[in-house]
């Protein structure tokens, strides 16, 4: 091996046992919290632009954070661990409110979001539900990232072998299907950067095209870009579970293609709409 990256980070930030129960303070949760964190404050600046009350990020705030929780729980469930979901209620019930919170699908908590800012939308209907969608997707890229992170402290959700000198050996492996230990793609980074990136995209986006734009445009976009991305990144990641080396593609690549089909439905809605809502101005100028 010409040149790799040896990690062997502790998760576990300040171990903490409580009647026999791990409630460890881990890297993973320090990065998940300061991902929402500093997603909020980004949030405060652009209602704050947009006019809008700081109490309204307050909210929508706690509405994400419940539904990307649950969701994303939710979703490890239903995706990766079926038969715990149908043969054992009690234990996956328990465990989905008991840290450390071991699981989390992103598709899963994508869904929650969606209908989390829907209800938001509904109760507090100052805005549409897609200019609230269009602000939370430029924040996402933020949280997406610090997750990311997390994984890479817990030495989790990495690449294939490879000979690129940013390989990185995880040395605290504990999967014995993927011993001896070899330099693996870092996919925790390249999906961390990734989110930096869209981050950039849709905050540009907001900032310089906020007023020519169609409502739902940024979070089309967004969506499209992101979900694209992990399809192929999924390429030179390690599948999750046993049962996805029966196929092709694996679980992230399957769900990530209707996520891409609803990014395009939703930007050919945003246009159409918008198309319509100008003609529609545009004929009753000239009848007045």
């Amino acid at each position: 091996m010409l040149g790799y990256i040896s990690w062997d980070v502790d998760p576990v930030l300040i171990p903490v046992e409580i009647n026999g129960h791990d409630w460890s303070l881990r890297w993973y949760g320090v990065l998940f919290a300061a991902g929402f964190l500093v997603a909020q404050q980004v949030l405060y600046y652009i209602f704050a632009r947009d006019g809008k009350p700081r109490q309204a990020v307050d909210s929508l705030t706690v509405y994400v954070v419940v539904a990307a929780i649950i969701g994303a729980r939710l979703g490890h469930y239903l995706f990766y661990e079926w038969p715990l979901l149908v043969n054992s209620p009690r234990s996956w019930l328990v465990e989905l409110v008991t840290p450390p919170f071991a699981g989390l699908a992103s598709h899963g908590g994508t869904v929650a979001i969606l209908l989390a800012v829907y209800l938001y939308a509904r109760k507090f209907n100052d805005e549409s539900y897609l200019w609230v969608l269009d602000r939370l997707a430029i924040v996402v890229g933020i949280g997406g990232s610090m997750i990311r992170l997390g994984n890479l402290f817990n030495s989790e959700i990495y690449g294939t072998a490879t000979q690129l000198p940013w390989g990185f050996v995880f040395l605290r492996e504990t999967d014995p299907t993927l011993l001896p230990l070899v330099p693996r793609h870092p996919t925790q980074i390249y999906e961390a950067a990734f989110c930096i990136v869209l981050f950039i995209i849709t905050f540009y986006l907001w900032k310089e095209k906020r007023h020519a734009l169609p409502d739902g445009v940024i979070t089309g976009i967004f969506i499209i870009l992101l979900f694209s991305f992990r399809f192929a990144v999924e390429f030179v990641k390690n599948n999750q579970v046993d049962f996805e080396n029966r196929y092709m593609i694996n679980m992230g690549q399957l769900l990530s293609l209707p996520a891409i089909v609803i990014g395009v439905m939703m930007l050919v809605y945003a246009y159409t709409t918008n198309n319509k809502n100008q003609n529609d101005t545009t004929v009753l100028k000239d009848s007045i």
